[in-house]
């Protein structure tokens, strides 16, 4: 990656030629200066998928990603960073996990995303400030709208490449980035691939609706964004991310937008928030062959209406529609996501081609009447597709999901989670306008320690 290593040479040139920035007075303070944060992990999935007719759907209704099992996970997370020296610094984030009783069933259930052991080091970086510009070149944890890694199952997403922050001009964020290699959740990296190890970083990385667990081989991505809070009570977020030579039936650049305006009103005793957003791709990618073959040159537009903190409260009422005849690529990271998103299941019912999706969010803070750190969440979700084209099949998904979520007051950095949902399926043949249904369900629960 020549173009790390020459921004590493010029940092570090940058960095020794001035003294304004030491915040350690020797390097060896640096490192003895350092922080160390840590996280231990047990978490226990569980899904059942049933096919609740007996012939079967050419588009399989219940794909090989959604077999039943369940699995008992363990990971021991660890980051140190070092305190700055002349303006630099270095990170690290190691993360252990274990499967110690996993069987045949859990492991095929759950190869793609929760089915790994052994360690893996997703950050370690070299980071750099001056003034209000913050950059990093290694690898690294990335959060932004279009590439982003997700933290939903045991083992974190990350990228290798550079990013860039800054904040000279008041109340505006601007970042750039780019990405070499990308870190999945386990070692699994394709169809039929069994998983089972600890994850590597790969030039190929999951581009949320092409595939969630599938990853695809990529050369170099670039992006921008720009975050605007000049506006009181507004927040307004654009990027640009370009991706070259994705590898899916046929090869592919893909451009990716997106841009969205969060809107949140303080009223007397409550808030209102009003969301809108825009996400797509530009691209000729397909994936798939003769009536099966999808194109992902797709847009999707969403809006949201919501009540907050109203005693404890919070509705919310999100839609989103699509494309006609392409799908969307939400970004690169399972942590790109529809707005319309479950809790569970996620995005990926929600962005295929012609589909509208709807959500509807009813939230609880029991704080409000005294038990700190208890939360709840209810959802109810439809995403249903109309027919595409000349493809042979469609399909309507209706998810019930529900959420407690628990910060427990009496040790600190103890918290618990517990998620279902469940997610109705029905898929049409159009050549004999026969019907096949089926049930996804899925039980999660969380135990994360921080300290």
């Amino acid at each position: 990656m020549k173009y790390a290593h020459l921004s590493v040479a010029a940092i570090v040139a940058v960095g020794l030629s001035s003294h304004a920035f030491a915040a350690a007075d020797t390097l060896a303070d640096a490192f003895k200066n350092g922080t160390v944060k840590g996280e231990l992990k047990a978490w226990y999935f569980d899904k059942d998928s049933e096919k609740l007719d007996s012939s079967t759907s050419p588009s399989r209704v219940l794909k090989d990603t959604e077999k039943s099992g369940d699995i008992f996970n363990t990971v021991a997370v660890l980051n140190y960073v070092t305190d700055t020296f002349y303006g630099l610094s270095l990170g690290s984030t190691i993360q252990a996990s274990a499967a110690p009783f996993a069987d045949t069933e859990g492991k095929k259930a759950y190869a793609s995303d929760m089915y790994g052991s052994g360690a893996v080091l997703s950050e370690a970086y070299v980071g750099y400030t001056l003034g209000k510009t913050n950059a990093k070149i290694g690898r690294q944890f990335i959060s932004t709208p279009l590439v982003n890694g997700s933290g939903s199952r045991i083992v974190k997403e990350s990228f290798e490449g550079a990013t860039v922050v800054n904040t000279d001009i008041p109340a505006t964020t601007l970042i750039a980035g780019f990405v070499d290699k990308f870190q999945t959740r386990t070692s699994y990296l394709k169809k039929n691939d069994v998983g089972g190890n600890a994850p590597s970083f790969e030039k190929r990385a999951i581009f949320n609706g092409v595939s969630a667990s599938d990853t695809y081989q990529f050369d170099d991505a670039y992006t921008l964004a720009l975050i605007n809070k000049s506006i009181s009570n507004l927040t307004l977020t654009a990027q640009y991310a370009n991706v070259g030579d994705v590898v899916a039936t046929n090869t592919k650049d893909v451009d990716l937008y997106y841009t969205d305006a969060d809107y949140v009103l303080p009223m007397n005793g409550f808030k209102l928030g009003f969301y809108a957003n825009y996400r797509g791709a530009k691209t000729d990618l397909v994936s798939g062959t003769g009536s099966n073959a999808i194109s992902f040159d797709g847009a999707q537009t969403a809006g949201r209406i919501s009540i907050s903190e109203l005693s404890g409260f919070g509705l919310a009422l999100t839609a989103a529609t699509n494309s006609k005849n392409d799908a969307v690529i939400a970004g690169m990271g399972n942590g790109a996501a529809s707005s319309t998103a479950t809790l569970v299941k996620a995005s990926s019912p929600s962005l295929r081609a012609n589909t509208d999706s709807y959500r509807l969010d009813f939230t609880y803070d029991f704080s409000t009447i005294g038990v700190i750190g208890l939360k709840s969440i209810l959802q109810y979700a439809q995403a249903n597709q109309d027919r595409v084209k000349n493809a042979s099949t469609s399909a309507d998904y209706t998810s019930y999901a529900g959420g407690i979520m628990y910060a427990v007051p009496v040790l600190k950095g103890l918290s618990l989670e517990l998620l279902y949902e469940k997610q109705e399926i029905e898929t049409t043949r159009y050549s004999n306008n026969t019907t096949f249904r089926a049930d996804l369900d899925e039980l999660r629960f969380k135990a994360n320690y921080k300290f």
